[in-house]
């Protein structure tokens, strides 16, 4: 690796770096906003863990950073309501939010956290998550609609020399091998098609089953190159291909097999272009990223145990569409970076793609109702309303607050397990990356 490879690669770790530090602090920021707005006593608002390296106060609010980059946390007083004995108590937003503090003493009891209906407190807790999809959002709408996608164009990218029936995995021609019908025809990659035997040429799709229903029989062929118009004519040979689906993908037998047929063949391969999509494309790409990581952290314990035995099992490899933590992230980005070549703008749509595929896993991540994740807070805010609004429908007393603290032993197990995980997968992706190159 050259030393600007390792200076690309430097930077695209830290453009990620700076992505995930974003992320952490507009995602305490969504806790922060609501909580004042709602007058609740907010003494601290960092991002990170361990010792502060820098501070400063703006009014009531301390604003700083720590030493471990491994989160962040918004402070909110009374976040827990008052113990047996009356002492209030107060917490954080944080992921590591196990420790239930003294409050300040010269706070107002009033602008407790627990005080707030359910309701706002439902609300401070989910502005977390819901700016990180926000950020997905607004990641997916320059990735798609500003940058766009590569799509197959009707322009040739490619130009096979001889026949080879797609079975064979020989890569190079042999002196008895036939030449390919667009070679012996004059078509160079390049020229774009235009029609094919008088039909008009719009999908590269659609132009490929044409030529596959055609073998052994000849067809004008008009292209532009350079700005004019050239009419050929080639003759599909009969060959073994890949037999395709609708959507031009490949068909696998029930063993994951490729599937083979015999139809015609001129042996050109198309360009792809970069596409501008439209706005309503933005919310399905955002649904189908959520999903899979739904299904990620569903199976998320089969996961790193696969990664863990992959860990120990000598040439096993991972699975590339497996987790990963902010270690792969990182890797995988300044591999994008360092790669000469794929183009700079590609490389700038694969880091928006990482960008937003990070905030969709911190959104997804922090909605799952355990605590000391946000969802387990907005779970415990549900239940004490159901409980209070049953209680009320009864004639009977007000329960008063739940208090989520008593889960402290689940909150605890859940962090133990989180943390070994997390360990898993920074040796995996230390010792066993997943890698482009």
């Amino acid at each position: 690796m050259t030393v600007e490879n390792v200076l690309l690669y430097i930077a695209g770790v830290l453009v990620i770096a700076l992505g995930l530090a974003l992320s952490i602090a507009l995602h305490e920021l969504g806790h922060l906003w609501p909580a004042k707005r709602f007058g609740v006593y907010v003494p601290k608002y960092m991002i990170g863990f361990g010792p502060t390296i820098w501070s400063m106060r703006r009014g009531e609010t301390e604003y700083g950073v720590k030493a471990l980059p491994l989160g962040g946390f918004v402070a909110l007083s009374g976040m827990y309501p008052p113990a047996d004995d009356g002492v209030m108590r107060d917490s954080t937003t944080s992921f590591f939010d196990t420790a239930v503090q003294e409050a300040d003493p010269s706070e107002d009891p009033k602008r407790a956290f627990y005080l707030l209906p359910a309701w706002k407190r439902i609300i401070v807790m989910l502005g977390g998550p819901a700016m990180n999809l926000v950020l997905a959002l607004i990641a997916y709408a320059v990735l798609l609609c500003g940058i766009g996608i590569p799509q197959l164009s009707t322009t040739i990218g490619s130009v096979t020399e001889c026949v080879v029936p797609a079975s064979v995995s020989q890569q190079e021609c042999a002196p008895d091998d036939p030449l390919a019908p667009a070679a012996a025809a004059g078509i160079v990659p390049g020229d774009r098609l235009l029609a094919i035997d008088g039909e008009e040429v719009t999908d590269w799709v659609a132009s490929t089953e044409t030529i596959r229903a055609n073998p052994d029989r000849a067809l004008r062929i008009l292209v532009e190159r350079d700005g004019a118009e050239v009419e050929l004519v080639a003759t599909p040979m009969l060959s073994q291909r890949y037999a395709l689906d609708a959507d031009g993908q490949v068909v696998l037998d029930e063993a994951g097999e490729p599937t083979y047929v015999d139809v015609g063949f001129l042996g050109i391969g198309p360009a792809t272009e970069t596409v501008p999509q439209p706005i309503t494309a933005v919310l399905p790409a955002v649904g189908d990223n959520i999903a899979r990581v739904v299904d990620i952290i569903w199976q998320l314990p089969v996961k790193i145990w696969e990664v863990g035995t992959v860990l120990v099992t000598p040439d096993a490899e991972r699975d590339p569409n497996g987790p990963l933590s902010v270690v792969g992230v990182g890797r995988l980005a300044g591999e994008i970076a360092s790669i000469d070549t794929v183009p700079f703008l590609d490389k700038v749509a694969s880091m928006i793609g990482v960008f937003a595929s990070l905030n969709i896993a911190l959104f997804v991540f922090n909605l799952i109702p355990l605590l000391p994740l946000d969802g387990g807070h907005v779970l415990g805010a549900i239940w004490e309303s159901v409980r209070r609004g049953w209680a009320k429908l009864r004639g009977a007393p007000d329960p008063g607050p739940v208090d989520i603290s008593k889960a402290a032993p689940i909150t605890l197990a859940v962090i133990a397990l989180l943390g070994v995980m997390s360990l898993v997968l920074f040796a995996a992706d230390i010792f066993k990356p997943i890698t482009l190159l």
